[in-house]
């Protein structure tokens, strides 16, 4: 498999856990998001991480500098992942969509 396909396939593969994890948080009840898991203080903390880290790499992907990714409560974290999540996978390339999709596995595992 050529390395244009591999990303493109990385990419898509991000896309849709992230997409998939989005939706998790978007239909999750307060008391879940609000519930705390090991790392984070509640699971919406844990999303907002992720979402924070997914927007500081897709910053700097773009060349842009960092700026703070704001905590608009928990019910706005689905979309907040998917946002930020869309951006880094158009912005990043190779690896780093790799390590991307194993944050987002990792932080699915946490919310479980």
């Amino acid at each position: 498999m050529s390395a244009e396909l591999r990303t493109s396939a990385d990419r898509s593969a991000l896309l849709d856990a992230v997409e998939r994890l989005a939706d998790r948080y978007r239909a999750m009840p307060q008391s879940r998001l609000l519930g705390a898991v090991p790392g984070h203080p509640s699971r919406a903390a844990a999303g907002l991480a992720l979402a924070r880290q997914l927007a500081s790499a897709a910053l700097a992907a773009a060349g842009e500098p960092p700026h703070e990714f704001p905590d608009a409560g928990p019910f706005a974290v689905g979309d907040q992942l998917a946002v930020a999540g869309h951006e880094f996978a158009v912005a990043a390339d190779g690896p780093q969509l790799a390590e991307a999709l194993a944050a987002v596995r990792a932080v699915a595992g946490l919310i479980d």
